[in-house]
């Protein structure tokens, strides 16, 4: 049996609110299955690895691939593993960052569309994506990567 694996970065920025709240970028995914839905179609930015790259690599990479952007420079929180509903094993990290979602130019992905056409059609990965409260971006994010917000509003305020 093969375990599927992924990895991901979570940039988060400070909001100077006294509760020591935080903001997360997310992006909606891209493609047709996703278009018409908001609640539990956005993600971490992460994507699949194989057993020869390391997770941190691949977070770094998928990072670069699904926003077209550097990865901020800070230290990584890691806020450790989640398994999806699917199998998936997901691990994440957080970084400090402040990125503009202006500037992202999001890498594509070709898929045959319509189904049984024979028509590959070509995708964004993450087809927009934004800053929100982690109170804003619990309901949004797929339900097997929301156990990551909490994590990480736990390490933040632990480091406050």
């Amino acid at each position: 049996m093969v375990v599927r694996r992924s990895a991901g970065l979570l940039v988060f920025r400070r909001t100077g609110a006294e509760d020591g709240a935080v903001e997360v970028l997310i992006g909606h995914m891209g493609g047709p299955f996703w278009a018409r839905r908001e609640q539990a179609a956005w993600s971490v930015p992460k994507g699949e690895y194989g057993p020869e790259e390391a997770p941190e690599d691949a977070a770094r990479r998928e990072f670069r691939e699904e926003l077209g952007l550097p990865v901020p420079g800070g230290e990584w929180l890691a806020l450790g593993e989640v398994r999806q509903s699917g199998g998936k094993t997901v691990t994440v990290w957080a970084v400090e960052g402040d990125l503009d979602p202006a500037a992202v130019v999001p890498g594509t992905f070709s898929m045959e569309w319509p189904p049984r056409s024979g028509v590959l059609a070509e995708f964004p990965e993450l087809d927009r994506v934004g800053w929100f409260t982690v109170e804003e971006a619990a309901p949004l994010l797929v339900a097997g990567q929301r156990e990551f917000l909490e994590r990480l509003v736990t390490r933040v305020r632990g480091r406050a």
